[in-house]
């Protein structure tokens, strides 16, 4: 049986040797890099299902290096950096990361998210080659004007989510189609292409009918977790939402101000547009 693979890709000796040993501990064969150069070819030769970057190293810096890996992998990427401003949490997940960690961190905490992140597809939605799309004769059309299928609900701050009954079924809504088997989604029949936290954001929210769903509920949703969440929203989870939704909305061209697809919902969240 094949062993998981991770690169670390890392300036910093001490760090370098924590991510390294965090990762082993958890099963991983891992090979690391101190510059992105090197840990691009790393990543190019090893094909790791984990690669962390840092985001502020010499010569090729970490958000460069991440465009280069998700280039050439499917990889979970988690973005590592002492700055916690949120251009860089915003460029960071526009290259395609999957999660972003600001040191100090504690392990405990990226081996949960790393854990979360395994149990989600390692396919992303329309950057690279997917199964041939479903017929709509063999996967139901659903408009999801119709009464959602799945259970999101917010009620006097209790969250939980539960997965649609059909988790293939096509969905639509306003021009926007989405199909979960293939991870594709079509926006007046071309394609967009979306990371996988906003893939899984998008399907969260259609299915979810007119039901607000939380900013913690869909961080719990990207950590895999089911059920009520049991975690608080940290700022850190809080921010990564609000950019994963400004992602999305802006490679769907939508405004927040004229919502075509998502509403925002003060204080609490987001919804599907009626």
């Amino acid at each position: 049986m094949d062993e998981d693979v991770a690169v670390v890709i890392e300036d910093g000796e001490d760090i370098r040797e924590l991510l390294a040993q965090v990762l082993t501990q958890g099963g991983f064969v891992v090979h690391t890099a101190a510059d992105g150069a090197t840990g691009v070819e790393l990543v190019r030769k090893h094909d790791p299902i984990v690669v962390t970057i840092d985001v502020n190293m010499p010569g090729i810096d970490g958000f460069e290096t991440a465009r280069q890996v998700r280039a050439l992998s499917t990889a979970y990427i988690v973005m590592i950096t002492a700055r916690g401003d949120e251009i860089d949490t915003l460029v960071g997940l526009q290259t395609g990361a999957d999660d972003y960690i600001v040191k100090p961190f504690r392990p405990r905490e990226l081996r949960a998210r790393i854990e979360a992140m395994m149990r989600r597809p390692r396919v992303l939605a329309s950057t690279h080659p997917s199964p041939p799309h479903p017929s709509t004769a063999s996967h139901a059309v659903v408009p999801v004007e119709a009464p959602a299928r799945s259970a999101a609900s917010v009620d006097g701050g209790a969250a939980s989510w539960s997965e649609p009954d059909g988790e293939l079924e096509v969905l639509e809504h306003r021009g926007l189609r989405l199909e979960p088997g293939a991870r594709v989604v079509e926006l007046e029949g071309e394609e967009v292409e979306l990371t996988r936290s906003e893939f899984d954001i998008l399907r969260m929210l259609l299915t979810s009918g007119r039901r607000v769903v939380s900013k913690m509920q869909l961080a719990g949703m990207l950590r895999g977790e089911r059920g009520e969440p049991d975690h608080y929203l940290s700022e850190h989870d809080a921010r990564a939402i609000e950019v994963h939704v400004a992602n999305l909305r802006r490679k769907l061209g939508e405004s927040p101000s004229e919502p075509r697809w998502i509403e925002t919902v003060r204080g609490v969240g987001y919804r599907r547009t009626a």
